[in-house]
């Protein structure tokens, strides 16, 4: 529960409102103006919440884990009354957050990714095989195709439901669940709800069904681990556990898969340089995290000693951890707001930094490494296109933000 309400926080007001479609179109606008004027900021929208901008003042919240709680890391408020979702190890705290991040780690190490190399792949060609047919590249023509919804959001939701056992029939309920629980904003509560409940229920079935009868998956692997203590995983835990990887798996690559398609599509001269270069793949894909890193998360003040920058935070304040404003922080980064593909130093913080810094940071890397592969393999050649709307791209996502709709025309 927020106690900011009454609270004159004198000049640290500001009206920016995270959820809203100009803030969602361009957040650096935002950044720029509050890392200037009021580098920490403070508006009672949404029930009120504090933005830190800078990368320094970020990571500081995010390394002060006696201050800053996790176990409310959604940037939409819960109401209250309501109880907080459990999905260890993102809403967890020290001392146990340590132990249940532990038990992941193997699964998302770098040989595990890389047996999903191929897997991820042939994901990516059947897709482009896909879409090559629908607009008649494959004949030697061109045509227009709404990239984000036809290609981006296909691989992730398709590797993350292997690794957790999922049937790929269940596919477009996984990804409505994804955009409905991370991407919904304070008013559609109700509905961000109902979603949460209908996946904790999906992999609260699926647990019973492993306690039945094991299969080569996740949440059998995790039925069969032991706490430090000796503790078996209850099936809240584990029922947990796949609500964050699914959906967080879902949609923070979709995004990351669709803003470097639209960068390219928007700068030819980036894309032909890696179509000659390719060796810049790597440094680019940094470079795209960084420039648009997705993923804002939120931290609840768990103190009445917490502070940032000298700032008192009330206890029981939301914190909201823009990762993509530390990423702009001229501070920290030279021509912050350029994408130079091969920028040699890049200390980003796209998958966050701290305790809670994303455990799947090589899978994303790996899936997005190989859908620019494949893209750039079969499409060389692509541009910016409109839909009938007169639209080529349309961000959405507050929590996690990317290109929901992104048209571009390929076999030119």
């Amino acid at each position: 529960m927020s106690t900011t309400t009454g609270v004159d926080h004198g000049g640290v007001e500001r009206d920016f409102d995270i959820f809203s479609d100009e803030y969602i179109a361009d957040p650096s606008r935002v950044w720029d103006e509050l890392r200037t004027e009021c580098p920490v900021a403070h508006s009672e929208r949404n029930g009120g919440g504090w933005m830190p901008t800078t990368w320094d003042d970020i990571a500081a919240v995010a390394y002060d884990t006696d201050n800053f709680s996790s176990r409310d890391s959604s940037v939409a408020r819960t109401p209250e009354g309501a109880s907080f979702i459990s999905a260890p190890p993102i809403t967890s705290d020290p001392p146990f957050h340590a132990d249940a991040r532990r038990m992941l780690l193997p699964f998302f190490s770098p040989k595990a990714v890389e047996d999903l190399v191929e897997v991820t792949r042939s994901i990516a060609r059947e897709r482009l095989d896909v879409i090559a047919a629908q607009t008649g590249a494959n004949r030697g023509g061109s045509g227009v195709v709404d990239a984000a919804d036809a290609f981006s959001k296909y691989i992730p939701v398709r590797v993350i439901a292997r690794i957790l056992g999922l049937p790929e029939s269940d596919e477009p309920m996984f990804t409505r669940w994804a955009v409905a629980v991370l991407q919904a904003t304070p008013e559609e509560h109700d509905h961000r709800a109902l979603a949460t409940r209908e996946v904790l229920k999906y992999f609260g079935d699926l647990v019973d069904a492993r306690r039945e009868e094991r299969a080569d998956d996740l949440p059998s692997k995790l039925i069969d681990m032991r706490l430090p203590n000796g503790d078996p995983l209850t099936n809240r835990h584990i029922t947990g556990v796949g609500f964050l990887l699914l959906l967080a798996g879902i949609d923070t690559t979709w995004s990351s898969i669709s803003a470097s398609l639209l960068h390219l599509a928007t700068y030819p001269d980036d894309r032909e340089r890696l179509l000659a270069e390719p060796e810049l793949l790597d440094s680019a894909i940094e470079e795209f995290l960084r420039a648009y890193a997705p993923v804002t998360m939120a931290r609840i003040s768990a103190t009445d000693d917490a502070e940032i920058s000298g700032c008192p935070v009330p206890k029981g304040d939301k914190v909201y951890l823009p990762f993509g404003a530390g990423n702009r922080d001229p501070a920290m980064f030279d021509r912050p707001d350029e994408v130079l593909i091969d920028r040699a130093h890049n200390r980003h913080v796209a998958f966050g930094i701290g305790i809670h810094r994303c455990l799947g940071s090589n899978l994303a890397r790996m899936e997005l490494k190989v859908a620019l592969e494949e893209w750039l393999a079969r499409f060389p050649n692509f541009e910016l296109a409109t839909d009938a709307d007169g639209r080529s791209a349309e961000w959405g996502g507050s929590q996690i933000r990317g290109p929901r709709n992104l048209q571009i025309r390929v076999g030119i």
